[in-house]
């Protein structure tokens, strides 16, 4: 078991080819993404984790990162350097490094970004301790071609770089959680981290793999640069549910089935205003099991959104999205709340980091399904309303 992780260890050291020409006068972590280089994003994401060991694996144009973040005490964090040859493959960079590594530590590429929550990660770990995980996304919205498959019990049972096997249901995009005993398995030759000791792990049953939904962002190749370039901007966004924090709550059982039985509570949009005042991104979740259930149709809540967001846009508000799961509480699907499917679509359409954004809901389904998606979550009640919670945000 890993009781705590506080050595993250990034893979630093490659040319960068298919960012040239970019990379021809500077190193990949360094490419400058929102006036910053793209390393600070993952050194501040460590550091939020409570990460504060950082040992950086470098190569080419080592100097460079070296000079920028020195010792990384202006990071709030540590930082010592392990410099490899250019030539160096992966694993030869990370054998390299083990005077400075830690019985168990954090590997990741330097050139994805991912929400961390390293507590979660732990505990998926820690329920079936292995030699390492991996974290894998599930790639729903096919953004790129999968390279692994990860069973029901959570184990990887295939690892394809070429990414050409049938079946596989994943990407590994790094994060992994590593138990230096994988040390075992490199060879002493300039060889591959992915081609050598990830398959030497599935084969032996050593590797989990950490499923997520939520969307990594990459500096991998040219055309994903300005994708990450706008995700990194972390706007300021707040998912609001329906019923009870905008508009008055039908009874149990009941639903808004009209435009006339839509009534909002007081203060919603004034709300909705001064949250827009203050540079939030509203958008709207909310189950509508009234349409599976027969009792209206989705043209019938079209109509009732319509009004709605003409109202809001009266008072001077706007709601940039609304979300909505039609199906019913047994149909399995993944968009009903207390799952967070609709947070994880929102995410994915709009760029925003759910780990950075409000979620504001009335009932326990709602605090779940905030908590499922990462998001910071506020339950109202009878003495707090959607203007209160306006008032006290920042």
């Amino acid at each position: 078991m890993i009781q705590k992780v506080d050595q993250a260890v990034v893979l630093a050291g490659g040319i960068g080819s298919r960012l040239r020409p970019l990379t021809d006068t500077i190193p990949k972590p360094m490419l400058a993404i929102n006036g910053r280089p793209f390393l600070a994003y993952l050194i501040d994401i460590l550091r939020e984790n409570g990460i504060r060991n950082i040992v950086l694996l470098l190569g080419y144009l080592a100097e460079k990162v070296m000079d920028y973040f020195g010792t990384g005490s202006d990071f709030g964090v540590r930082i010592q350097y392990s410099v490899g040859g250019v030539s160096f493959e992966t694993g030869a960079r990370i054998r390299n490094a083990d005077p400075l590594l830690s019985d168990h530590f954090l590997l990741l590429y330097c050139d994805n970004f991912w929400p961390l929550n390293i507590q979660e990660m732990l505990e998926f770990y820690n329920r079936d301790p292995c030699l390492a995980s991996a974290t894998v996304y599930e790639n729903k919205d096919h953004i790129t071609k999968n390279n692994v498959f990860v069973d029901e019990t959570g184990y990887i049972l295939r690892y394809d770089r070429t990414r050409k096997d049938a079946g596989l249901n994943g990407v590994d995009i790094g994060f992994f959680l590593m138990d230096k005993k994988v040390f075992d398995f490199m060879p002493d030759s300039n060889f591959s981290f992915e081609e050598v000791v990830l398959p030497a792990l599935v084969s032996r049953r050593q590797l989990r793999g950490y499923l997520t939904d939520h969307r990594y962002y990459s500096i991998g190749s040219l055309e994903r640069v300005p994708v990450t370039e706008q995700f990194l901007r972390n706007r300021k966004a707040i998912v609001l549910d329906r019923d009870g924090v905008i508009n008055r709550k039908p009874p149990r059982g009941e639903y808004v089935k009209k435009w006339e039985e839509f009534e909002f509570l007081p203060g919603a949009i004034e709300g909705i205003r001064l949250l827009n005042n203050k540079g939030f991104s509203v958008f709207i979740a909310t189950n509508q099991a009234g349409i599976a259930r027969g009792l209206m149709s989705e043209s019938d809540l079209t109509a009732i959104h319509r009004n709605m967001i003409r109202e809001v846009e009266k008072g001077g508000a706007a709601i940039e999205g609304i979300y909505y799961c039609p199906h019913g509480w047994d149909e399995g699907c993944e968009c009903r709340k207390p799952k967070p499917g609709m947070f994880v679509q929102i995410s994915r359409d709009h760029g925003i980091d759910l780990s950075k954004t409000f979620f504001v809901g009335d009932d326990e389904r709602d605090f779940q399904a905030g908590e499922a998606a990462g998001c910071f979550t506020i339950l109202l009640n009878k003495e707090k309303g959607l203007l209160d919670v306006a008032r006290a945000l920042d």
